[in-house]
């Protein structure tokens, strides 16, 4: 299991703050078309993907234990 974080408007789109899958041994590529299947409204073209506290690459594998954070594109002003 790995724990799925949603930060702002993602978090909105999903409905929830963070949920638990099953996705050990799946890329960050493959993390990002499941949540696209998963929420269809959610905008994900601009996401960046943490893994641990650590902005991941696409084709980096995830491992049981292992917290994935969707990031959107932020702006401050």
């Amino acid at each position: 299991m790995i724990t799925l974080l949603y930060f702002a408007g993602l978090k909105d789109a999903a409905g929830k703050a963070q949920e638990e899958i099953e996705f050990a041994g799946r890329t960050v590529t493959e993390l990002l078309a499941w949540t696209s299947q998963q929420y269809p409204h959610m905008s994900i073209d601009a996401v960046r993907v943490a893994i641990n506290e650590e902005y991941a690459l696409g084709e980096d594998v995830l491992q049981n234990g292992d917290v994935a954070a969707l990031i959107p594109p932020v702006s401050g002003g």
